[in-house]
């Protein structure tokens, strides 16, 4: 893929989608399920066009799994189901709505690792005599010595905390838990084969192999701790589109979370063990030759979210060679790219691949679809639909 795959008379700046690599990674991911369900993780896909197109590309994909609760009801009334928020939250006017709505029909699952969110709940449905799903978030992370491997989430990692919360819930009759969710995000979102840090990245690997039977063990426990409660759970979610080999294989597991991998954003590149193709790219013009090899585009500072570093940055990936200047970077309003064997003119397009998926959704109103050098569908993000969502 190069350059020369835009169409004729596409308006820049532009998001576009490769809708070959795209569908050819819906199927990939659908492959590594090993015969459970996969959740969509809409915060890294961010487009109701783009979670229907896999929803439908096989019967693999149910249910969606959210990152805000306005979000959750735009999405239930744009005639989704099946959706759980993955994060607690407190906010009351979007939950008053999810109450109202699960009375009404809708299961819509809200995330809860603590007694003080569920008491919110409760008092919430005792206001308008709703009703809510709930999800267990429980705590995957890992310690070596004093050494925390994993991400600062759930309190709850041990069977006794997860009864114990399981009670709580059980003594409103309002409230019902029917699922537990496990996110092992030192093995789905911590890249292991980055080209400057060898060290590092062996350090990491050798790390995330000790995680895996840990953690499953873990999750196991507590699943059969929460059975012998009499509770009867119909999801216990895992992973991500960069755990979904050691996920699949934990047998308590019944779906997977992915989402990143149907974009395959440039941080995919530094995963060990597997790959996707690249499908979502953004196109700008350069605008200025300010030097000999130096061509700026307009606007570019997409930095994604994370602790601060290269891996972060955007990058210019076609033409192929060219580099961000290291006292600019990528700007808010311009980008300047250095290349070192390659012409171009006022106008021409430089195309880049932003360092997370879904974040770059925020930027652009459109996702250009875009199939052997033609437009063949343009899917609108939140974004072009009138929404943010935080």
């Amino acid at each position: 893929m190069d350059s020369n795959v835009l169409p004729k008379g596409l308006s820049l700046p532009a998001l576009f989608l490769n809708v070959n690599a795209f569908d050819e990674n819906c199927q990939m991911i659908a492959n590594k399920s090993n015969g459970k369900t996969v959740r969509i993780a809409t915060k890294s896909i961010r487009s109701i066009p783009v979670l229907q197109r896999i929803l439908d590309s096989s019967p693999v994909f149910k249910g969606l799994l959210c990152y805000s609760p306005d979000e959750a009801v735009y999405l239930a009334e744009a005639g989704f189901d099946d959706i759980m928020i993955g994060y607690p939250c407190w906010n009351e006017q979007a939950l008053t709505k999810i109450s109202k709505l699960n009375a009404q029909g809708y299961q819509i699952t809200c995330m809860v690792d603590s007694e003080e969110q569920v008491e919110y709940l409760h008092r919430i449905n005792e206001k308008v005599a709703g009703l809510f799903y709930l999800c267990m978030d429980i705590d995957m992370s890992t310690k070596f010595g004093s050494l925390h491997f994993g991400v600062r989430r759930s309190p709850i990692n041990s069977e006794r905390e997860a009864v114990r919360l399981a009670r709580k819930i059980k003594s409103y009759p309002d409230l019902k838990l029917h699922g537990v969710m496990g996110y092992e995000a030192q093995i789905a979102g911590v890249t292991d084969r980055l080209p400057t840090s060898r060290i590092k990245n062996q350090v990491v690997s050798f790390l995330k192999e000790r995680s895996i039977h840990e953690i499953h063990t873990r999750r196991k426990k507590i699943v059969q701790a929460l059975a012998e409660e009499g509770i009867e759970l119909s999801i216990v979610n895992g992973g991500g589109t960069g755990s979904m080999d050691s996920t699949a294989m934990d047998e308590s597991v019944t779906e997977i979370a992915a989402g990143s991998g149907f974009y395959s954003p440039l941080l995919f590149d530094y995963y060990r063990d597997f790959r996707y193709k690249p499908a979502l790219f953004y196109a700008l013009p350069v605008v200025r030759k300010p030097a000999p090899n130096i061509y700026t585009c307009t606007s570019g500072g997409f930095i994604a979210s994370g602790p601060h570093g290269k891996d972060k940055m955007p990058q210019p990936v076609y033409p192929p060679g060219g580099k961000l200047q290291p006292f600019e970077g990528a700007g808010e309003v311009q980008t300047p790219i250095y290349y070192e064997n390659v012409s171009l003119n006022i106008g021409d397009p430089i195309i880049f691949r932003a360092a997370k998926a879904g974040e770059i959704c925020e930027r652009f109103q459109e996702i250009v679809c875009v199939e052997n050098k033609r437009i063949v569908e343009r899917y609108s993000t939140y974004r072009g639909d009138g929404q943010c969502f935080l």
